[in-house]
């Protein structure tokens, strides 16, 4: 399975802005497979091995930082969306209703891990629920740091209060990973 670069770079992006101070560690700790992405610089247009150039990572990022793996990946979700809708983007985030930023989410998503697909598959007037139903390589850092992007773009929408739960997962065995995101 494979992720985008501009996934992989949010990464040490988000270690660097956010917790300058340990990037170094977090660089030490990461077995050679892993560094060297880092090392050779990330390309925001490459696709890279999911597990190395993302998965330990992020693993590494949420027990040096948050003593968390789960708790790191989900920040930094929330990181890469912040970043990535900014400037034009906001402003289109910041207009449109909530179900057409979670529909675009579900399509954007394919564009970022391959091969993978993600839909909506109910929707109501605070909430909607999301399915991956196909991800070659399930991972649970991934799912979390889906849920905590999404969680991320519907703030940036405007809503003070975003609930982003993993009902069902494909790393734990499920048939789909769901997302139920709710919304005041």
């Amino acid at each position: 399975m494979e992720i985008k670069g501009t996934a992989v770079k949010s990464i040490p992006d988000f270690i660097r802005k956010n917790y300058p101070d340990k990037y170094n560690a977090w660089m030490e700790a990461l077995p050679e497979t892993s560094r060297k992405f880092f090392k050779d610089g990330i390309l925001p247009s490459t696709w890279y091995p999911m597990h190395d150039a993302a998965v330990v990572p992020t693993e590494v990022l949420g027990q040096l930082l948050f003593n968390s793996p789960g708790q790191g990946a989900w920040q930094c979700g929330r990181f890469s969306a912040e970043n990535s809708l900014t400037g034009i983007y906001k402003f289109f985030i910041k207009a449109a209703s909530p179900f057409f930023i979670v529909d675009k989410a579900g399509k954007i998503f394919t564009t970022f891990y391959q091969p993978s697909m993600m839909e909506v598959v109910e929707k109501g007037p605070d909430y909607v629920v999301l399915h991956i139903t196909r991800f070659d390589e399930p991972s649970d850092l991934i799912e979390h740091r889906i849920a905590g992007w999404v969680e991320k773009a519907m703030e940036i929408h405007g809503f003070g209060y975003v609930l982003v739960e993993i009902t069902k997962s494909l790393a734990r065995g499920d048939a789909y990973t769901s997302f139920h995101v709710s919304w005041r």
